[in-house]
């Protein structure tokens, strides 16, 4: 199941005994259902802020965030959330950290185990099903980690740099498990990133953010398929639309 994600006018001002920093400032966006939408902006653009907006983790201070119409008052399990760290449970297996959330709802054992075992599929991990987090790498953990959202059947999938604490290759290899993955499932995806081949790669569209306070500088459409290899990080076409955006970013960088 897949939902329409609109966000209208959000904006979001922290006050402290300093004063107020504008964080965002009247950000519209749109996520079509089973599209994969990536932000891309500078650190302390707000989109990790954003992100915490659409999950309902945090309350904009103007604004709504809405899926197929019904606007979002809190967090709920029809949007999933996946941080940079895992936050596995180090004394559950993957099985279990995976089969959490299920637990939670109440889903009887046979359905857990049916879709946990789907999932471990799904992200190649059934041969570790029993291992616990500690014996996995960087990579497995995060795929555990997306499992254990995707295992709920979330409208949309949210995402928060997911893979900025792994290493180059690694980073790559869990792109191509994330675009096979949505490629299966038909989840709506938001993710955030700094890295902008990363969402070149794996964004059908592209929101740019301005910095202080974030805002929508540029809308991109990716002009690659749902199909696309690795090969397409040599194309022309990606390294013009790479220098684009970071043309974008760094002009952004020299007016700040």
């Amino acid at each position: 199941m897949t939902a329409r994600l609109e966000l209208h006018g959000i904006s979001k001002v922290f006050r402290t005994r300093h004063g107020e920093t504008v964080a965002l400032d009247g950000i519209d966006l749109v996520v079509e259902p089973g599209e994969f939408v990536c932000i891309v902006g500078a650190s302390g653009c707000g989109k990790s802020t954003l992100l915490s907006i659409v999950a309902g983790l945090t309350e904009p201070t103007a604004g709504s965030v809405s899926l197929d119409g019904e606007e979002i008052e809190g967090p709920g399990p029809d949007r999933g959330l996946v941080f940079q760290t895992y936050s596995l449970y180090p004394w559950r297996s993957v099985s279990q950290n995976i089969a959490f959330g299920l637990e939670l709802e109440g889903i009887g054992r046979d359905e857990i185990k049916r879709r946990v075992d789907h999932y471990l599929e799904v992200m190649k991990l059934q041969k570790w099903a029993d291992a616990r987090p500690s014996q996995l790498s960087g990579g497995m953990r995060q795929r555990v980690a997306i499992a254990r959202s995707l295992v709920t059947e979330p409208e949309v999938l949210l995402l928060d740099e997911p893979f900025g604490a792994l290493d180059a290759h690694t980073k790559s290899v869990m792109q191509e498990y994330l675009l096979s993955v949505w490629r299966q499932t038909g989840t709506t995806v938001l993710m955030v990133t700094h890295d902008v081949e990363e969402a070149i790669f794996l964004g059908q569209r592209i929101y740019v953010l301005a910095s202080h306070p974030g805002r929508v500088k540029r809308e991109i459409e990716v002009p690659f398929g749902a199909d696309r290899s690795p090969t397409i990080r040599r194309e022309e076409r990606f390294l013009d639309l790479r220098d684009e955006i970071r043309g974008l970013l760094l002009a952004e960088a020299v007016e700040v």
